[in-house]
């Protein structure tokens, strides 16, 4: 009997090691894990029904059934459903709306996600989840329509559009032209109302379409055309000869003041100077302006003409079409995008129009630079100065001094580049010193504009 005992209680330590060791493989092996499926998808999004929508599942085991229902109340549609003969351990789905008669109105619906993946837990069932997620369904276009506008654009000119845009879920609205370069919108007169200064580039050759953008955050889009008449600029060409003392003594600091490494080539040295570095200078400029430019409502825009520098000789022209040679080699080209005033050295710079300093620093071939923001997306450029007496943040009023001219950045002598600039692209300046085109291309079309809008 005592053996049959002993027996007995070696049997049953050997079950119970036994058990515990099952026990510890089922809870610690990976093909027992225990965690559902993750569900990858945006709650209380917006659905036209007419783009796909994304849904991920993923599961560390490996998922081996999925079904996704579309539910409107009490009606449950199933969008896709599928039992995986081998498990994966993400499935992507781009989901379709399914197929709604007329009657469908709708506004809030929901897409239900059930999920099992290839785990042994759960009676080798596997681990299952069920979530609910909750979609607002919009599917009309945001209003939108063109109030007023500039009659006609020029090749590195400017032009004022002014809009009405509505939408209870607006995501974005923009003026884009040739449907590449954005302009930003900003408030006008009046609720749901507004206005964008836009630019051509002198850089871009030829002139495709300027569209009303307007898109609700379930994608619905608007597109209006703006009509614009459109002219071409005489192109100025102008030869410039580059010396080695210009590379060594100009082009080389140049590059150095802006951190970059400098090329053992002259030529070298001075296309890095005069392409690279113009252009980060140039998207610099652009990026400052766009970020730091008033977007307040407006009622007025008081602008004057600009004035030129007092006293001060033309020296180069918007839109030269710059050749350079060195050697007689011609070497590089670039357009001159603002205007060139040479007086005495170190002249005093003066506004004409209030405004505030977004930007004064070092800025590579502009030298130090200042850049007012006037509201509406206008500023204003000066470059090479040798002294400043402003800050950025700064208010300044009409015909205050801001600054002195000098030689800094890629220049031959002391002058002033002046740059008019559209939400950060250098326009002509001339217009903006013409007082007729600002009054029949702004003033008139903001006037026009607001008796529109007082009789609707």
């Amino acid at each position: 009997m005592r053996n049959k005992s002993s027996f007995g209680k070696i049997l049953f330590f050997i079950f119970l090691v036994a058990g515990i060791a099952a026990g510890g493989f089922v809870y610690l092996s990976p093909m027992f894990e225990k965690n559902p499926p993750k569900i990858e998808f945006k709650d209380n999004i917006y659905w036209n029904l007419k783009s796909k929508v994304n849904l991920s599942i993923s599961d560390d085991s490996g998922i081996k059934f999925y079904k996704v229902i579309f539910k409107d109340g009490n009606k449950e549609i199933v969008l896709d459903t599928q039992v995986l003969v081998e498990s994966k351990k993400r499935v992507d789905l781009e989901l379709k709306s399914p197929e709604l008669d007329m009657f469908f109105k709708s506004t809030d619906v929901q897409i239900i996600v059930e999920a099992i993946d290839s785990s042994k837990w759960n009676f080798l069932e596997g681990n299952k989840v069920i979530e609910s997620f909750n979609l607002k369904i919009d599917r009309k276009k945001p209003l939108a329509s063109v109030i007023s506008n500039s009659f006609a654009i020029k090749r590195g000119g400017s032009a004022l559009v002014i809009v009405k845009v509505e939408d209870e879920n607006l995501k974005d609205s923009y003026i884009s032209f040739n449907n590449e370069q954005k302009f930003e919108l900003i408030p006008f007169y009046k609720d749901n109302y507004y206005a964008s200064l836009i630019a051509w580039p002198i850089l871009t050759e030829n002139f495709s379409i300027v569209n009303l953008i307007a898109i609700d955050k379930a994608d619905n889009k608007s597109i209006i055309k703006v009509p614009l008449y459109i002219r071409n600029i005489k192109e100025k060409a102008s030869k410039i000869k580059i010396s080695d003392s210009f590379i060594q003594n100009v082009s080389t600091k140049v590059l150095d003041q802006s951190g970059k490494e400098i090329p053992n080539d002259l030529v070298e040295i001075f296309i890095k100077q005069n392409e690279l570095l113009r252009s980060q200078n140039v998207a610099k400029i652009e990026e400052v302006s766009k970020k730091y430019m008033d977007k307040e409502l407006v009622n007025e825009f008081n602008i004057i003409p600009f004035k030129r520098l007092t006293n001060a000789a033309t020296a180069g022209q918007f839109g030269q079409r710059r050749t350079y040679y060195h050697n007689n080699i011609k070497i590089d080209e670039a357009w001159h995008l603002g205007v060139d005033w040479a007086s005495v050295k170190k002249a005093d710079i003066f506004t004409t129009n209030k405004g505030r300093v977004i930007f004064n620093d070092y800025l590579g071939i502009y030298g130090n630079t200042i850049i007012l923001d006037h509201g509406f997306g206008l500023q204003t450029l000066y470059a090479h100065t040798s002294s400043s007496n402003v800050t950025v943040g700064e208010k300044v009023e009409a015909n205050q001094k801001i600054g002195n001219t000098g030689v800094s950045g890629a220049v031959l002598g002391d002058h002033l580049h002046f740059g008019v600039l559209i939400q950060g692209i250098e326009v002509d300046p001339l217009e903006w010193m013409d007082k007729n085109w600002i009054k029949t291309r702004i003033t008139d079309i903001i006037d026009e504009a607001k008796k529109v809008i007082d009789n609707k």
